[in-house]
């Protein structure tokens, strides 16, 4: 058995999506999920029917959007995020979204062929902010190689 790298990471919006401060964001997301979608090591990623899953509920705070993914390494993941055009919206993060007060990230290992549930991405980071890098959720500062 095999095993891919599944994240979520978390963001909360400072207006409604429909704000035109968050215009230019909104404008971005499409583009920038294509980019992922042809990324070298993308695996999956969480999605609605509207192919992004700002529509999908954050279940203790409308204004959370998620997003979820599987690649097939860390380093896939890596570069697609930090040596890519998305870069520019990590970058431009702090125009949409507000500060919040614990880690809004996390990987963890799952085996090729499982597509994380959004439960299981609310596990993985409630156990990253809670106790830190462990094998059981993680993320690039310090990581733990994958299961043998």
């Amino acid at each position: 058995m095999g095993f891919h790298l599944a994240q979520i990471n978390i963001s909360r919006l400072i207006a409604p999506l429909d704000d035109p401060r968050i215009a230019d964001f909104v404008a971005q997301l499409a583009p920038i999920n294509a980019l992922a979608d042809r990324a070298p090591g993308f695996v999956w990623r969480l999605q609605s029917d509207s192919g992004n899953a700002t529509d999908i509920a954050w279940p203790d705070d409308p204004f959370v959007i998620v997003n979820m993914s599987v690649w097939d390494s860390v380093e896939s993941l890596r570069h697609y995020a930090y040596g890519s055009k998305h870069v520019e919206l990590l970058r431009d993060k702090s125009k949409w979204f507000g500060k919040m007060e614990k880690a809004t990230y996390c990987m963890w290992w799952v085996p090729i062929g499982h597509r994380p549930t959004l439960a299981e991405g609310r596990d993985r980071l409630a156990h990253y902010q809670e106790h830190g890098a462990t094998p059981y959720s993680f993320w690039f500062s310090r990581r733990f190689p994958m299961p043998e």
